[in-house]
């Protein structure tokens, strides 16, 4: 078998080369949560020798001014000096990175919402998406009733009249505009909020005795009430058992001596829940005088039947 050329040879490791597939290791970018400490939680720095002298002789710790304190990250890239004056930074001390305090506003927002009873498409609800397209003039004294209530709420919360009612026509949104409110306090009071529709809430507190004393005190403590759809007619008749009764007084009673806002919403006026019991309506009415709005009932005020009626 001829040797052989060296030409060939050449060419045969050319091609052995390029059969081969050399590539680098491909380098992921870390992610983070927080970029500031890479969720570390803390941001180390590095202050020079002069500026800790100060600090003794003033008896202070942690009053340093931008310039005079620098990122751990960026001495050890050798931003900050040369290796020849790196001794002069030798003394560190570390902060809390303000993500710790974002995240855990976060964690309780979301255990305050889970806690509400708001239903997840209940969430999404605001006064941003709120319509007030074409709509009559009732529609918008609700919604700047509600709205008002809402951007003052922080300045009454302490009052006798600290709640509201939003009363009459169905389909006007008054739900809409109390869950808006009730996502408002979660998410900027981080308040704990509860709603509570009175049918449905009803037939909950009935299904186990054991446990009504401690729903009972939930709804009597918790910041703010949301009772939706209080005593909902069926064929214009209110629905309200003597037992029924008894609870919901009860939760409203202890809510009115103790200043702790109630939001209702009802099909019924006023006179109607004065006919249910005269005490039990004007305690709501004291307590929500101020952002109190009634639709009179009429049809086509109820967006559910819009082009329809």
């Amino acid at each position: 078998m001829p040797k052989a050329t060296l030409d060939e040879v050449f060419q045969r490791m050319k091609a052995n080369l390029k059969s081969r597939q050399f590539s680098e290791p491909a380098v992921t970018e870390e992610k983070h949560e927080c970029n500031e400490c890479k969720d570390k939680g803390i941001i180390v720095y590095r202050i020079h020798k002069s500026t800790e002298e100060r600090m003794k002789n003033e008896g202070k710790r942690f009053d340093l001014a931008a310039h005079e304190m620098v990122r751990e990250d960026d001495f050890l890239a050798g931003k900050v000096c040369s290796p020849q004056d790196a001794k002069e930074w030798k003394t560190t001390f570390s902060r809390q990175c303000p993500c710790v305090a974002e995240r855990a506003a976060r964690k309780k927002q979301m255990k305050l919402m889970s806690a509400s009873n708001i239903s997840e498409g209940f969430r999404k609800l605001t006064f941003k998406n709120f319509s007030l397209e074409k709509k009559p003039d009732e529609i918008k004294e609700l919604y700047d009733c509600a709205f008002e209530y809402a951007q003052k709420f922080k300045g009454i919360r302490d009052t006798r009249q600290n709640s509201i009612a939003l009363l009459g026509q169905s389909g006007v949104g008054k739900t809409h505009l109390l869950t808006s409110i009730s996502n408002g306090f979660i998410e900027r009071f981080k308040l704990s909020v509860m709603y509570f529709p009175y049918l449905e809430g009803m037939t909950d507190l009935r299904k186990d005795f054991d446990e009504l004393a401690a729903k009972l005190e939930l709804l009597k403590t918790v910041d703010v009430l949301f009772i939706d759809d209080l005593f909902k007619p069926k064929a214009g008749v209110p629905q309200v058992t003597p037992w029924q009764f008894t609870q919901i007084q009860e939760i409203v009673n202890f809510r009115y001596l103790n200043y702790k806002p109630i939001m209702v919403s009802s099909e019924l006026d006023l006179n109607q829940l004065l006919e249910i019991d005269e005490a039990f309506a004007t305690r709501i009415y004291e307590m929500a005088k101020n952002y109190t709005v009634t639709i009179e009932k009429n049809i086509k005020l109820n967006h559910r039947l819009e082009g329809a009626v």
